[in-house]
């Protein structure tokens, strides 16, 4: 693409759906830091493409921060960081110790495991469930929902089964407020209505669970496949945020979840691109290209994985902070893992947006099971 188009790339994101998916570092930081020219807002493209065209449930126009622009934006957007703002990051250690021990014990005892859907999956959504005050019946409920959509079983019915789970936790949360991330959604003072206070849960469910789990997963393919990561933090010469940074750079869990849409015809770098047509900053690209690539990665955290200006993610720190603990969790209680096939032949997810592996088949010697305390 580099050679061929440079930094723009005219693209399909669907049969007939033209978009300019941009990989250059300097331009993607521009685009994301220039919100006035490159609204995020879709709903004007959104009359050009028919109502059936598959990307449209993905990039659709709903009242969360990361579709909006202006005020709409920042009225959304403040209720969001409020709400992550009141999460206390030294109680999430513990909750994730408390959610990850019981996970390997499940399976320490087996000597193989699939680390994506007996650990880092179930992991993120017991955590994100955990911090939104969701009990048990209402969260079983919204798993077993949200695995039918992701399994394409009757995912309409699946997806306002789902939906109803979210009601049904906004109810008891009303009844039953405290200290979680849902009580504060509802008692906020800009007042956000049913509706848009769903959506900011599908948000955390959504852009929430996926790209925390992936980066788990993708950093745990990292470290079982990469001698220089996987040895360097058994010594100590790294640490397992070098690891996250490395991936984050490589291999980043929303590699293309950036979207703009330029309400006139937009010059940039002498290219002009077309107005209300989605323009894709490719974080992952945009990190690797040549003109900003450096050989040596550790401690350089100048990567576009949480994107950047007015919608960059601001969960970040929980992100890290969730990861971090998991990774190191299962390390610690297993720290001989290996993979069970050969690291060209674990299978990756399909998707516009996201970028996960799949499964992570491991072998290890057999482990007695960890007190929980």
């Amino acid at each position: 693409m580099r050679e061929q188009f440079g930094t723009f790339v005219p693209v399909e994101l669907a049969p007939g759906v033209p978009a300019t998916l941009v990989i250059g570092y300097r331009a993607g930081l521009a685009i994301l830091n220039d919100p006035e020219r490159f609204p995020a807002d879709p709903r004007a493209w959104q009359e050009t493409v028919p109502a059936d065209c598959p990307v449209l449930p993905i990039l659709g126009w709903r009242p969360i921060a990361v579709r909006n622009a202006g005020y709409e934006h920042t009225r959304l957007r403040t209720v969001l960081t409020a709400a992550l703002d009141k999460v206390d990051l030294h109680a999430v250690h513990g909750i994730v110790e408390r959610t990850a021990i019981p996970l390997i014990n499940s399976f320490c005892t087996a000597g193989t495991a699939d680390l994506v859907s007996q650990y880092a999956f179930p992991l993120v959504f017991a955590v994100i469930n955990n911090l939104l005050g969701c009990p048990p019946a209402i969260s079983e409920k919204a798993a077993a929902h949200l695995a039918a959509i992701m399994d394409a079983v009757d995912p309409q019915e699946a997806n306002r089964r789902f939906e109803q789970s979210l009601r049904d936790l906004m109810q008891f949360k009303r009844a039953t407020p405290g200290a979680d991330i849902t009580t504060t959604l509802l008692q906020h003072d800009v007042e956000l209505d049913d509706d848009e206070i769903l959506n900011q849960l599908l948000v955390f469910y959504g852009i929430g669970i996926e790209p925390v789990h992936a980066l788990i997963t993708n950093a745990l393919r990292l470290l079982l496949t990469n001698d220089q990561f996987g040895g360097g933090i058994v010594s100590g010469a790294l640490s397992t945020r070098d690891a996250l940074d490395q991936v984050l750079f490589l291999d980043p869990p929303l590699p293309n979840n950036s979207i703009s849409y330029p309400r006139q015809p937009t010059l940039i770098n002498g290219i002009w691109l077309p107005a209300n047509q989605p323009v894709l900053v490719s974080l992952a690209a945009c990190n690797n290209d040549p003109e900003i690539a450096a050989d040596e990665r550790t401690g350089n955290r100048s990567h576009l994985a949480w994107s950047a200006g007015p919608h960059a993610c601001p969960a970040k720190s929980l992100a890290y902070l969730i990861a971090q603990c998991a990774i190191d969790q299962l390390l610690d209680i297993l720290p001989e893992l290996v993979l069970a096939i050969p690291a060209e032949k674990l299978p990756w997810r399909p998707g516009l947006l996201q970028r996960a592996v799949a499964e992570i088949p491991v072998t290890f010697d057999p482990a007695p099971p960890v007190p929980v305390f």
